[in-house]
């Protein structure tokens, strides 16, 4: 029996070395023992794994609109998706897929969830997210307090949910963005469970301090920060970081219980199906 769980990564950052693709594969390296990985460059190359090869699915974040393409690589992205699903309806042994931010604002689109809007201005830093009651009820969440804290950098963002078309999908909202009483505008969608193998999310469950705090190492990319978000939320920005309950504590648990969740049913159906 091939007992082998093979991971294959969509990178969205267009092949550009960066920290968050750093943290998805620090913690992939955290199951080295039942698992191996590749990493496939959509944006920049149009690449894409054989989706019978591949077990697990994990769709990062990345910059720019996600409701532009090239007519290529996206088209052929929307492809994969519909391809992903239709496998899960007709085979036994199912893939499991993670949407990160730009994918996951992608796939909401794709799938006809919700609305992707520009924001007014740019969500940057450590943002308390809160729960829905779907969300209290999922597993992905064991380990997390209510609110939770994650690393928020989006211009865009999921909103005005299409309900019926949830209902019709079997989707649900399990997370929305912080409460903010002095402002009029809608709570995003933070986090979406499209289907019993499938969730994204529109913050970045990968991220760790370590990789925040190297971004902050360039003098440009602080001074920019200080002047989006004031020197006062910048140093709690900071204190947010180190704080083991917030960032550390999504990174530990989140992707981690998607990984474990996922494994523990590719073993399980894998050992029956060599019986």
């Amino acid at each position: 029996m091939n007992q082998e769980i093979k991971i294959a990564i969509l990178d969205m950052y267009d092949g550009e070395p960066n920290q968050g693709m750093r943290c998805i594969i620090d913690i992939i390296n955290r199951f080295n023992q039942l698992v191996s990985f590749k990493v496939f460059n959509v944006r920049g190359k149009a690449e894409f794994p054989a989706l019978a090869e591949y077990d697990i699915y994990i769709s990062t974040g990345g910059p720019g609109n996600p409701l532009e393409g090239d007519g290529v690589w996206d088209a052929q992205y929307f492809k994969f998706i519909d391809e992903l699903m239709l496998w899960n309806k007709e085979k036994p042994i199912k893939k499991h897929i993670l949407f990160i931010c730009h994918s996951f604002q992608m796939a909401c689109k794709h799938f006809g969830l919700a609305e992707i809007t520009k924001r007014n201005d740019t969500s940057f830093g450590v943002m308390t997210v809160h729960k829905t009651k779907e969300g209290f009820d999922d597993p992905i969440f064991e380990g997390l307090d209510d609110p939770y804290y994650a690393v928020d950098s989006r211009d865009y963002q999921v909103v005005q949910p299409k309900l019926s078309v949830f209902k019709k999908h079997g989707a649900q909202i399990l997370s929305l963005e912080k409460i903010r009483d002095h402002v009029q505008y809608e709570r995003a969608i933070m986090a979406v469970r499209f289907s019993e193998y499938a969730i994204g999310t529109q913050f970045h469950p990968e991220a760790d301090p370590i990789s925040f705090i190297a971004n902050l190492r360039d003098e440009k990319k602080r001074e920019r920060i200080k002047a989006m978000k004031g020197r006062r939320k910048f140093r709690n920005m900071l204190e947010d970081l180190l704080d083991d309950e917030k960032v550390y504590r999504t990174n530990e648990t989140f992707i981690p219980n998607f990984l474990r969740t996922a494994i523990n049913h590719l073993l399980t159906h894998k050992k029956i199906q060599s019986n």
